[in-house]
């Protein structure tokens, strides 16, 4: 009943970080969001009602012959002129506070593109990309070691004084790619910052490949998220100190409390995503352990 139980909890999770896909979802009302000629992202209804006020910015047609969707005015011809002009509109959105994820503003700007290969067309302020459904890129580091022949992790609870989720179950380390920086040295910064992990020793993380989903937010917005994966295997007495105060604490778990944890309220939906997917690759779970394995492996990957 136990495994049950844990089946159905991280059952659970995995759809609600999916849920834009599901059944009652928003998706079928959403308009494409274009940018020079390219579809970037999906717009609520409520949000393209909000941008028609901004036409020499925003352009929205809703059909008539013409396919609706909300459109970047294409006399903004540079990504310079596109991330000006969308900064000054995200702006007045925010001091009219109808939007509840932009009070998490946060002065970081995310690029904006339709795949991450591709040259970005402009940056947008990250706490607006739900509003426009544009995908968001992060790197989440999985550390572990050895003790005694038994496989450990190590995971952080996130400070109560984060904007988002805070004193929940963290990965070791973790942050978003912001505009102009690179997968591997998003990795860097972001384990110097939280862990105070040597670059010398972040350089020996292997790629692991990436976590995908697309999920509404509880207060509106559209979430579609792309999480590359790292494994490091640490020294068995390293120990991660926290750095800039985004971390109150680090735990060294085995790998059954730490599926324990997977689907529970105590650990970030997102961070327990990337920790199941670490459990799978390293074959803690098996399709012949697990009636929900072929599930649980399709959830950690959906893309739009």
């Amino acid at each position: 009943m136990a495994a049950a139980g844990w089946s159905a909890r991280v059952t659970a999770l995995l759809r609600r970080m999916n849920s834009f896909h599901g059944a009652g979802s928003s998706k079928a009302l959403c308009l494409p969001f274009m940018v020079a000629g390219q579809q970037v992202g999906h717009v609520l209804p409520s949000v393209a009602k909000y941008l028609c006020q901004y036409p020499a910015v925003f352009l929205v047609s809703r059909g008539d012959g013409v396919p609706a969707c909300v459109e970047l005015n294409k006399k903004l011809a540079s990504s310079e002129q596109r991330t000006d002009a969308v900064e000054g509109v995200l702006r007045e959105m925010r001091a009219q506070q109808d939007f509840p994820c932009l009070k998490e503003w946060r002065e970081e700007l995310y690029s904006v593109m339709p795949y991450f290969c591709d040259t970005p067309l402009f940056s947008m302020e990250r706490s607006a990309t739900p509003l426009f459904g544009v995908k968001r890129y992060g790197t989440h580091l999985n550390g572990y070691t050895w003790r005694n022949g038994q496989m450990f992790m190590w995971l952080a609870r996130r400070a109560l004084s984060k904007l988002t989720y805070p004193g929940l179950l963290d990965n070791m380390a973790a942050g978003g790619i912001a505009s102009g920086l690179g997968v591997r040295e998003t990795l860097v910064k972001e384990s110097q910052e939280e862990a105070c992990i040597p670059a010398s020793l972040t350089a020996l993380a292997k790629a692991a490949g990436t976590i995908s989903y697309t999920y509404e937010g509880a207060q509106g917005g559209i979430y579609a998220e792309c999480q590359f994966v790292f494994d490091l295997k640490l020294p068995e007495g390293f120990v991660p100190q926290v750095g800039d105060g985004e971390v109150q604490q680090f735990y060294l778990w085995p790998l059954e409390k730490v599926k324990e944890a997977i689907g529970s309220p105590d650990f970030k939906p997102n961070c327990a995503m990337v920790a199941l997917d670490f459990l799978i690759r390293h074959g803690y779970i098996q399709p012949d352990g697990e009636p929900h394995y072929v599930e649980l492996v399709e959830g950690l990957h959906r893309t739009l």
